[in-house]
């Protein structure tokens, strides 16, 4: 496992009962280097939607929790965040909340010359997404080749 992927888990376990205790559900975690910084980002939610004073809560006890365990090496910036409107769906939770709702989907490699493709999520598996297109067209994608899925934002 890499360094990144251990320390996404670690913080995942010291989030468990954060999240238990405050009914909030952890979206994501990611460890990643930005613009020469290292970021360690929770991203969260609940129902009705996730407020500063959440986030801020949860930082402070994620804070002291990776003060303790200092598994860490790195200089790193702790943020805590909603996952926003347009939010990428990584997990299987993920995929089976948004059934039903408008996605858009990014390819490592182009079908027919577009690597974009946007349509309504209708079923998944371990191997594959399907969508609706506008023109309801039924298209199925290997989840291998997809680099990034997530919720469509309507303006």
């Amino acid at each position: 496992m890499a360094k990144r992927e251990e320390y996404e888990a670690m913080t995942e376990k010291l989030l468990e009962p954060i999240m238990e205790a405050n009914h909030f559900e952890l979206v994501d975690v990611e460890y990643v280097k930005e613009a020469g910084s290292w970021y360690l980002r929770a991203y969260i939610d609940k129902e009705g939607g996730i407020t500063i004073d959440d986030c801020e809560l949860v930082s402070r006890a994620l804070s002291d929790l990776l003060d303790e365990k200092d598994f860490i090496s790195d200089a790193y910036i702790l943020e805590v965040s909603s996952p926003g409107l347009g939010r990428q769906l990584k997990k299987d939770k993920d995929f089976k909340r948004s059934i039903g709702e408008e996605v858009e989907i990014k390819l490592y490699k182009a079908i027919d010359k577009k690597k974009e493709f946007a349509g309504v999520l209708t079923a998944f598996d371990q191997d594959t997404l399907t969508i609706e297109t506008e023109d309801e067209n039924t298209m199925n994608f290997n989840r291998s080749d997809i680099a990034m899925v997530r919720l469509a934002l309507d303006f």
